[in-house]
């Protein structure tokens, strides 16, 4: 597996505030802190929609990646028949390898057959055009429901983009999800975080956490997608704490990437 950074290692700096008095990361500053780690891989997802930008934009970080030879993984979300084709055409224009889908949208909850049948209909396009789909596991879905749908389609072509801290939204465990979609696995979200019991006691506290400081065993996450053999890339994302005021915020993510990405180098 290759390690790589996202628009989401950096969610906050990619975010706008509603004054617009602090400067945003953009997609050249995400390929810059690549360059930085020393790093050669770099997903966008959907925080910074690549359909939003110019045509002078998407040559401009074309341009930028084939110049620092840098692996290039495309996201969207809301997975209807006309986002995906779209999105398969950006990932030819950027001759990105992998497609990251999170299925659901604001207003937008298919079902399980149409899922399957949006695929199915894309799958000769992504086949001729070496793309594989990696489907994230995110709140809604089950595991076993993700791995009904990757075994309804039985494509290598399509798999699933495995994220460490999404299926808490299905109430769902991090060795369930890994039992059963570790073998289908093309793409790792390595995501940190923090359970404790609230101080009024009633209930718990999720929230991020810095790498290798929160509840995730990362190393074991590594070791078990590893020996599947599918996984090419593994991503470093973040959910930093809002802390006193967005700027603070910032920094602290900036921060927690930097020493994160130490950390998982060790790993690797």
């Amino acid at each position: 597996m290759e390690l790589g950074i996202s628009s989401f290692t950096y969610g906050w700096n990619i975010t706008k505030n509603a004054t617009n008095d602090l400067e945003v990361m953009d997609e050249i500053d995400l390929v810059q802190k690549t360059i930085d780690f020393n790093l050669h891989c770099l997903q966008i997802g959907d925080n910074l929609s690549l359909h939003q930008l110019t045509d002078e934009r998407k040559i401009k970080l074309r341009s930028a990646l084939k110049k620092h030879k840098i692996r290039f993984e495309i996201g969207a979300k809301g997975l209807t028949e006309a986002n995906l084709a779209k999105y398969i055409q950006l990932a030819i224009f950027f001759k990105s390898p992998l497609l990251r889908f999170v299925i659901d949208d604001e207003n937008y909850i298919p079902d399980f057959s149409k899922i399957i049948s949006i695929i199915k209909n894309q799958l000769e396009d992504l086949k001729s055009n070496q793309i594989t789909l990696g489907i994230e596991n995110h709140d809604r879905f089950k595991s076993k429901e993700l791995a009904h749908i990757i075994e309804s389609i039985g494509d290598h072509a399509v798999g699933i983009c495995l994220d460490s801290a999404n299926s808490i939204g299905a109430y769902e465990q991090l060795e369930t999800v890994v039992a059963y979609l570790a073998e289908y696995t093309v793409n790792l979200h390595l995501k940190d975080i923090s359970i404790r019991r609230a101080t009024h006691k009633m209930g718990f506290v999720v929230e991020g956490a810095l790498a290798g400081q929160g509840s995730i065993n990362i190393p074991w996450l590594i070791d078990m997608i590893r020996k599947k053999g599918n996984c090419k890339t593994a991503i470093l994302e973040q959910w930093v704490p809002l802390k006193d005021g967005l700027s603070m915020t910032r920094a602290v993510e900036i921060q927690w990437a930097y020493e994160g990405i130490h950390y998982l180098k060790k790993i690797f």
